[in-house]
């Protein structure tokens, strides 16, 4: 055995124990985040929604679960099951679209499970996490579907979406709701930048689980990627170093 497989090992085990360590210190510590005008606007959507009893609509894109794609949507039903909390005590509790099989029984778990914690179990309703389609454009015209159901007034859309991602952008701005979006997924990215009213760039997709309260593992990742980049940039550096001292 090589000394690489050994070192990923060793990352992974560093890694897993620090998050274990700092998840517990996140709890007694508070936490300064940048600021991000898009979670304090999607706050007051939330707000307003259960005010007026309109719904929330979460699309969590298309990704495939058992793939790479599948971080994008790990990340989005962390905010899911958030919001979901926010919202069960709303006359319409909120709702979920996806394009994949596993990620709507995943979707219904975390609306489930935000149901129980907030003790409004009865509010449940199984059809909250829906499979709108499972090609890109039948899960947007399933989604546009509900997007212009008359009673959503905000739309949050993360994941891992492809070129559909402009038809609901589309359907949002026609129906002149909120929308915050982001994906990881770089046509979709630029797509979303443009037309979405709060878009999310880059890594705020995986902190956004932090953003809106979702867990101290969250507040912890966050922790964890930054000791993750210097380290990156320690190795970088003594790897350059030792380039010009002839080491390597």
């Amino acid at each position: 055995m090589t000394w690489l497989p050994l070192a990923g090992l060793a990352l992974v085990l560093v890694t897993g124990g620090l998050l274990v360590a700092l998840t517990f210190l996140q709890r007694k510590t508070p936490t300064r985040f940048r600021h991000i005008p898009a979670f304090e606007r999607l706050n007051r959507a939330i707000g307003l929604s259960v005010e007026d009893g309109t719904r929330l609509h979460f699309s969590l894109g298309r990704g495939d679960m058992l793939s790479t794609n599948s971080a994008a949507g790990l990340a989005s039903l962390a905010v899911l099951r958030r919001i979901a909390q926010q919202t069960a005590i709303s006359d319409k509790p909120s709702v979920s679209t996806s394009g994949d099989g596993v990620l709507a029984i995943l979707s219904r778990d975390a609306i489930e499970s935000a149901f129980q914690s907030v003790g409004a179990t009865e509010q449940y309703q199984p059809t909250a996490g829906q499979v709108s389609g499972l090609t890109p454009f039948s899960y947007a015209a399933g989604a546009i579907s509900v997007i212009r159901s008359g009673d959503v007034s905000a739309n949050i859309i993360l994941g891992h979406f492809g070129a559909e991602a402009a038809l609901l952008t589309d359907a949002a701005e026609r129906e002149n709701t909120f929308l915050l979006a982001s994906s990881d997924n770089l046509p979709a990215q630029s797509v979303l930048f443009a037309a979405a009213d709060q878009p999310l760039i880059g890594e705020e997709l995986y902190a956004s689980g932090a953003y809106v309260k979702a867990g101290a593992s969250h507040l912890a990742s966050l922790t964890i990627q930054d000791i993750l980049r210097w380290l990156i940039v320690f190795v970088l550096l003594g790897g350059m170093l030792l380039k010009l001292a002839g080491v390597l």
